[in-house]
């Protein structure tokens, strides 16, 4: 058991290294979305390109720090009686959704989003709007790379919630590596 919680901790570090390097898209996404509203409503102008490095940048943030979100536990769970259970009956509730939704749901985002991405990069697909950024191309690949991500992270979970089940006494989130 010892041994898939090593591997569960090789399978944590692309969301842990991606987590620790996107946090300054966090003030990126404020800092642009302000120089849009400062340039409507001061100075009566926009601009397309700084328009879509919001959306770029937000879009980035939100799919790709998505494993590091659900490693640290900081999702949004709604339930009512998982906080209640013991930690082997939590790591069953997380092994049976990681199994039979996250990665069933990544597998047909993947499926589906392959085609997708890969005619942007044939054709180098650029600006949505005239005047915007021309790398729509590079935007439609953070969909594979959530998707990448969060399979990573959901084996690597898999991995804890076998080896908590299994009677070891480990975290199945990285909750004591918190900031």
């Amino acid at each position: 058991m010892h041994r898939l919680v090593a591997i569960s901790r090789i399978l944590d570090w692309p969301s842990r290294v991606i987590g620790a390097w996107l946090y300054w898209l966090v003030a990126a996404v404020v800092l642009f979305k302000f120089a849009t509203v400062a340039m409507r409503y001061l100075f009566s102008s926009t601009s397309i390109m700084l328009q879509d490095s919001v959306i770029y940048a937000h879009a980035t943030l939100f799919m790709l720090m998505v494993g590091y979100a659900w490693l640290m536990d900081d999702h949004v769970r709604v339930d009512m009686f998982y906080a209640r259970m013991s930690a082997r009956a939590r790591a069953v509730v997380d092994l049976i959704c990681i199994l039979f939704g996250v990665l069933p749901l990544c597998v047909i985002l993947g499926w589906f989003s392959w085609p997708y991405v890969t005619a942007a990069w044939k054709i180098r697909e650029g600006a949505l709007f005239f005047g915007g950024l021309p790398f729509t191309y590079l935007l439609k690949s953070v969909i594979l790379g959530f998707v990448v991500l969060l399979v990573l992270q959901g084996l690597a979970i898999v991995l804890r919630c076998i080896a908590v089940i299994a009677g070891q006494d480990v975290a199945v989130f990285g909750i004591a590596d918190k900031r």
